[in-house]
């Protein structure tokens, strides 16, 4: 077996699997290369009548079923979903939420998609997840996009109705390395199907699923070209065992598994998308799945607001309401921003996934980077204004005659946000590449290096071509005219801001590109600062189109929409402003160093006080090298790192 996989190789499998084609006009792309094309997000695609009526309804519907049968806190106290709610979600048709109704489901909207969870997470955020990992990395989603057409027909009215699927990409020392993935799929000598071996881990959903898509290496030989592939997979096959279910800070009602696979026969007709495809059809798959993240963190938002709000009205402390106080009205003031401007991200970035006209692969990521991150401030704000009870459990509170609030849960379940499907550092990665994929079409050879000298002499032909063009228009534009975008009233100022510092982070990127060139794609931290800014200049832009979407849609709501979209693009907009400064001053080198010799040891006797209850031996057990030596002659591609995402 091949030794571990190299840097390069790691990165040769992430980018083989990235869709590079922009087939679709996409904001997002447009916004990092300074171009501010409100156009594409404005004004917001109207809601169908039909699919307003549908979601509607199963929202009533959903409503009624978990607050009539679903208690919530058994949920906590047993860590465990009770069969008969999941049956009885079955029985409603929640897990068919996005299959078509061609093939048994309810063919919901992104959009109402999106609310039955919100719904579903605020009850409990494990109810959420099991929908969640069920039907957006679950085997409906990749079905749909990449299953054959008798794939479909066999398996997506079972998913609908009483099927529960898992995603198994992770594995024990793998994360989010694709190359280092173990689990092998060897063609049978009948040439009928494959064996498949390894072990997966958190696979949510894993230790209570029917099927499952799993994610495995097919060596490379005669008839098979190889590489990762999706293989679909009823849990009932021999050789399929459930070693663990893993136990978590929150979502305590979860089903996550270590699922291990010992010489398992899958048959060719159970290959989605075909050899080599797998990481593809993961990451595609995750494009509008991502959407689901953002999600329960608004959801906790919204309900943190309501929480933070009722007790600061309530509870008093010198003579007057706390929420008079300033420190108390400023974290009030900014939960109902963030709150508004994280529904606006996330509203705009469903209609668009509805729409199906744009490419939404950098909205629906920075969706899920932004929510996750302001989400778990935010959650964390609330526990602090209510201050002891925000750390005592729902459970003590009702027993001693309190409304039993779960602040606490809350902070435990929204954590692992800032992990699941992408951790906030690889979003930034993955992000990064996207935001940087022009510059490198023109003049990655110049960048980058590692071309002979008639190559790169006709790539920086190319280059030069591209750029004086280009550069140009990141001079001046609509943000410096002060009539601009006036249709937008009171609002107009944020969308100048944003039209402006889209050409300023454009001009920053290319600057950081000349500066570090291929050195560019180690520097993460500056990466991230480029991604977070244009996360704030999205998050602005999405709050000034959502606040007009109700203003038309609802007219007399017009003048809150403005004041809460004028409160959340002030907060964005001193964000950026800090970003913006941090991106050339900054003590990033000198923290890098510093963590070189953390790790070396140099600092060790610091902590020789500490007692570790944990005990001695390695952080990680010992696992089979993996199959590196597949991947060795994929072509190699010189770009920022991007790594497979991290999944449920």
């Amino acid at each position: 077996m091949a030794s571990n996989p190299s840097y390069q190789q790691s990165k040769r499998v992430a980018e083989a699997s990235r869709e590079t084609e922009w087939t679709k006009p996409s904001f997002g792309k447009e916004l990092f290369l300074g171009n501010f094309r409100l156009d594409l997000i404005h004004p917001q695609a109207e809601l169908r009548p039909a699919a307003v009526e549908r979601g509607e309804a199963f929202l009533k519907s959903l409503r009624a079923f978990l607050t009539e049968r679903v208690d919530r806190r058994q949920i906590e106290r047993e860590a465990k979903i009770p069969e008969d709610v999941i049956q009885g979600l079955g029985d409603l048709g929640a897990l068919g939420m996005k299959i078509p109704e061609g093939y048994g489901g309810l063919g919901l909207s992104q959009v109402y998609y999106n609310k039955a969870l919100a719904m579903a997470g605020t009850w409990h955020s494990s109810i959420s997840t099991l929908l969640s990992a069920h039907q957006s990395i679950g085997l409906p989603e990749p079905l749909r996009h990449f299953g054959s057409e008798e794939q479909k027909r066999q398996w997506l009215p079972k998913l609908a109705k009483d099927h529960i699927s898992a995603f198994l990409l992770t594995e024990p020392d793998v994360g989010s390395d694709p190359a280092r993935m173990s689990t092998t799929a060897v063609p049978t000598e009948d040439g009928t199907g494959y064996r498949i071996n390894g072990t997966k881990l958190w696979a949510t959903n894993g230790a209570i699923a029917d099927v499952v898509v799993i994610m495995a290496v097919v060596p490379r030989s005669d008839g098979h070209k190889g590489g990762i592939t999706a293989f679909l997979c009823p849990y009932d096959r021999p050789g399929i065992t459930v070693e663990h279910r893993n136990d978590f800070m929150g979502l305590k009602g979860i089903e996550n598994s270590v699922t291990r696979f010992d010489d398992v026969f899958v048959p060719n007709e159970d290959v989605i998308g075909g050899e080599g495809k797998g990481l593809r059809i993961a990451l595609t798959t995750l494009n509008t799945g991502r959407l689901s993240l953002p999600t329960f963190c608004l959801s906790m938002v919204k309900y943190s607001l309501k929480i933070a709000r009722e007790w600061s009205a309530e509870r008093k402390q010198w003579g007057r309401p706390i929420g008079k106080h300033d420190p108390i009205a400023q974290k009030l003031a900014w939960l109902a921003g963030t709150a508004f401007g994280l529904e606006a991200m996330l509203d705009v970035s469903s209609r668009l996934a509805d729409d199906e006209r744009n490419d939404i692969r950098i909205e629906a990521a920075l969706a899920k980077l932004y929510g996750s991150e302001l989400g778990w401030t935010a959650v964390d704000e609330m526990v602090q204004v209510r201050g002891g009870r925000g750390y005592e459990t729902a459970e003590s509170l009702a027993q001693r005659g309190e409304k039993p609030v779960p602040a606490e849960q809350m902070l435990r379940d929204m954590r692992i946000n800032r992990i699941f499907e992408g951790s906030t550092e690889i979003m930034h990665l993955l992000i990064a590449r996207e935001a940087v994929d022009q510059h490198l079409q023109v003049a990655g050879d110049v960048l980058l290096g590692g071309s002979g000298l008639a190559d790169k002499a006709k790539a920086v032909a190319k280059a030069g071509a591209f750029y004086a063009t280009w550069f140009p228009t990141l001079t001046t534009g609509a943000g410096q005219r002060p009539g601009s975008f006036s249709e937008f009233g009171d609002l107009a100022r944020h969308l100048r801001y944003v039209e402006r510092h889209s050409r300023k982070l454009a001009r920053s990127t290319f600057y950081a590109m000349g500066r570090y060139q291929a050195r560019l794609e180690h520097k993460g931290h500056l990466l991230g600062r480029i991604v977070d800014i244009g996360a704030e200049l999205y998050g602005i832009t999405c709050a000034c189109v959502y606040a007009d979407t109700i203003a038309r849609e609802q007219p007399d709501r017009r003048q809150q929409a403005v004041e809460l979209a004028d409160l959340f693009c002030g907060q964005a907009r001193r964000r950026a402003d800090r970003l913006f400064t941090a991106l050339w001053a900054n003590d990033d080198d000198a923290q890098y160093e510093a963590a070189q010799q953390v790790l070396s040891g140099r600092y060790e006797w610091f902590e020789e006080d500490v007692l570790d209850p944990a005990g001695d031996g390695p952080m990680m057990p010992t696992h089979p090298e993996p199959a590196a030596e597949q991947y060795e002659r994929l072509p190699a591609v010189a770009a920022p790192e991007v790594g497979a995402t991290a999944t449920r």
